[in-house]
């Protein structure tokens, strides 16, 4: 019979859903040392946050086959270890979305009408009604900012509600936001003109900080702020200012840049609420990711795909041995060619080459393109499962091809992405070695192995311009690793890349572009 470790408290549902197929062992509070000890009598470990699995608790398990977290991230588990290893790693990506989405509807209602501090009035024996008057959300706009399962459930509340409804969210085709009933605007216009703002996306490098002392300034002053999303994504001290100032009418906050919330100013204002990370902390989303995550084990224990695995579920042995470096190479390619494009994409097409056109079981390189397209907006919420899904929704049309015609390499893959600020493309190939080489990218021949920082630019090609911009960098400190020129007639258009050691600082990109003979450049990540 199989054995399960659950090393973090889980709801009983759970344990009991595992129990059909396996002998459940509940053991809490192990340190990484005493997992080590008993991980290699296991086949499958669940947990939540507390317990770490490292990749030297993955190494040790010899019998593991699939990990599950009962709950969204998975930060604490080493997946490329779990991946290497061929171990599945499964999530509960949607168990706590009405508990998020909710959340933030009750803090818009809460601060509308001034919950928190009329019950704590009345609670004083006081009966102060005039100094409680409140809004009604009923014809007011409500501006979201990501437009994902949690953002989309909150504005389809509000539209029942009577809300006006505005939408911020690059990655959203407007055929699905008029499915939702949303307007997509671009930030500018929903800061200004939302009476009440919701925020529902990750952060990243590019939300972080994405309330500030700037994009405050442009809303009403009786605009209102939801975050029950990620901490960090508000300027906390500028969103004081703002309170402060009457810049802005209040805000509910449910995270924040440092959790516990220490030494903070926002305890002061009436008009803002604060919550302490409450989002999915509701009976039911407690019991949704037990038993979704459970489920996935049981199903994987008998031998069944699982649903919401973050890694490469579903391929037998012998495929994956086959596709594992084409894989890479595939999500690399997505990624490069998604920056590249940038804005909302509405088409990728990935075309096989060469050895690769005769695969037949061509459907996970695919998949793994789109995973690439999309990790720049969604980042740990899009894996191998769930990226086809997530690009449909978003209305992405993906066409595979195959050319078996290309004979530059024994294998390669072309991905073309097209949106709303143009089409760009990008070829790559694996050398004998197993090293990756981006090969041309909007059909000028290059071969560069793709690097953590890179500067893309599209220029003339013309004496002085590599000296131009290796001048440039130096002055910014910005250190070239590589640089390569690509080009189809002398003197016409070239592309040039470069690997970078370092990300280029806020301000370069711009002085880049004004450089003589530089059409566009484009900063990417890999």
């Amino acid at each position: 019979m199989a054995k399960v470790l659950v090393s973090d408290s889980i709801d009983q549902v759970g344990i009991d859903i595992l129990k059909q197929v396996a002998q459940v062992d509940v053991k809490t509070g192990l340190s990484e040392a005493e997992i080590i000890d008993i991980i290699p009598e296991y086949d499958a470990i669940m947990l939540r946050s507390a317990t770490k699995v490292t990749e030297k608790i993955i190494q040790a398990g010899s019998q593991l086959k699939i990990i599950g977290r009962a709950g969204v991230g998975v930060d604490n588990i080493d997946v490329p270890a779990a991946t290497r290893q061929g171990i599945v790693v499964v999530n509960s990506p949607e168990g706590n979305t009405i508990a998020a989405a909710e959340h933030a509807l009750a803090m818009m209602m809460a601060l509308a009408r001034h919950i928190p501090d009329a019950n704590k009035s009345v609670k004083e024996n006081k009966w102060e009604r005039k100094q409680f008057i409140g809004t009604e959300v009923y014809k007011k706009t409500l501006g979201v900012v990501g437009l994902g399962k949690i953002g989309s459930h909150v504005a389809g509340v509000a539209k029942a509600m009577g809300m006006k409804l505005l939408a911020y969210d690059p990655f959203i085709s407007q055929e699905r936001a008029d499915q939702i009933g949303c307007t997509l605007v671009d930030l500018d216009l929903l800061f200004s003109e939302a009476d009440f703002i919701t925020l529902h996306i990750p952060k990243t490098p590019e939300t972080a900080n994405l309330i500030n002392a700037e994009t405050l300034a442009k809303m009403k002053p009786s605009a209102r702020i939801i975050n029950c999303s990620r901490g960090g994504i508000i300027d906390e001290e500028a969103l004081v200012t703002a309170i402060e100032t009457a810049e802005i009418g209040g805000a509910a906050l449910d995270v924040f840049a440092q959790e516990p919330l220490g030494e903070s100013r926002l305890r002061e204002f009436s008009n803002v609420i604060l919550t302490p990370h409450l989002g999915a902390s509701t009976e039911e989303a407690q019991v949704n990711v037990a038993v979704d995550v459970a489920e996935q084990i049981r199903d994987v224990l008998l031998g069944l795909p699982a649903r919401s695995a973050v890694n490469i579920p579903g391929l037998t042995p012998d495929v994956m041995e086959k596709l594992r470096p084409y894989l890479k190479l595939a999500e690399t390619l997505g990624t490069l060619v998604g920056q590249l494009a940038g804005g909302r994409i509405d088409r990728l097409t990935v075309c096989l080459q060469g050895d690769l056109a005769e695969y037949t079981n061509s459907q996970p390189l695919v998949v793994a393109a789109i995973k690439g397209l999309l990790s720049q907006a969604l980042r740990e919420r899009v894996n191998y499962v769930n990226a086809a899904i997530e690009a449909k929704e978003r209305g992405i049309r993906v066409i595979e091809t195959k050319d078996a015609s290309v004979r530059d390499y024994s294998g390669s893959l072309h991905l073309k992405a097209t949106g709303t600020m143009g089409e760009h493309s990008a070829t790559g190939a694996l050398l004998s070695n197993g090293e990756i080489r981006i090969t041309d990218v909007d059909e000028f021949p290059i071969n560069v192995p793709p690097n953590n920082y890179m500067l893309f630019t599209l220029h003339r090609d013309m004496p002085g311009i590599i000296g131009k911009i290796g001048s440039l960098l130096g002055s910014f400190n910005v250190n070239i690793a590589s640089m390569q020129v690509g080009r189809k007639i002398v003197r016409g258009d070239a592309v040039m890349a470069l690997s970078l050691d370092d990300p280029l600082p806020d301000g370069l990109l711009s002085e880049i572009t004004k450089v003589a003979g530089i059409r566009d450049a484009y900063t990417v990540k890999l």
